[in-house]
């Protein structure tokens, strides 16, 4: 009788071991998803970007170094695999485009430029999707860390060498400050 009672527990830890270890897998699938979903939105941006900038270079003549930034951000991004890296030049990239959209708004011919308005909704509505993006990947990333932290999945966490993902930080104190237009240069 008592072999058979520790059977049963064996039986009952091992297929406790498997429902965490599984549970782990498909949390961690879920971060990887959530993090493909940012880089189709992220990658979209920069796609919609050469069309955005050729079109606005003809009205803000002076506002090369902004476009040479932009053209640097995007190669940088494109270099990249990692997070944090892509969410630092992710943050840098929306600091350039709202310089870009500040200055226009001093442009009347630019915002009446057809190619300009539908630029600027697409990317409007591209900058929605990316918020959104960022925060499920950051509600996806925090219940995936939540799993490695807590008993017992934290013990099969470390078994199989689970590692916590960063959350998406893009938002830094650079980029809660106003946008600064300077017409004197």
């Amino acid at each position: 009788m008592i072999g058979w009672i520790i059977l049963a527990v064996v039986v009952i830890i091992v297929i406790a071991v498997i429902a965490m270890y599984n549970g782990l897998v498909q949390a961690r699938i879920k971060v990887d998803n959530a993090w493909s979903q940012i880089d189709v939105q992220l990658q979209r941006r920069f796609d919609l970007i050469p069309n955005f900038v050729e079109t606005v270079k003809g009205y803000m003549t002076h506002e090369s170094e902004t476009f040479e930034k932009i053209a640097e951000l995007r190669t940088a991004w494109a270099n990249t695999d990692n997070v944090s890296e892509k969410a630092t030049l992710d943050n840098e990239l929306s600091t350039a485009l709202k310089t870009i959209m500040a200055v226009s708004e001093s442009y009347p011919d630019l915002k009446a430029n057809q190619n300009f308005s539908e630029l600027s909704e697409e990317l409007r509505n591209t900058e929605n999707k990316i918020s959104f993006s960022r925060q499920f990947y950051n509600d996806t990333v925090t219940m995936y860390n939540t799993k490695l932290e807590i008993f017992p999945s934290n013990i099969i966490a470390g078994m199989f060498n689970f590692k916590a993902r960063d959350l998406f930080e893009a938002e830094s104190a650079e980029a809660r400050k106003n946008v600064k237009v300077d017409f004197g240069k």
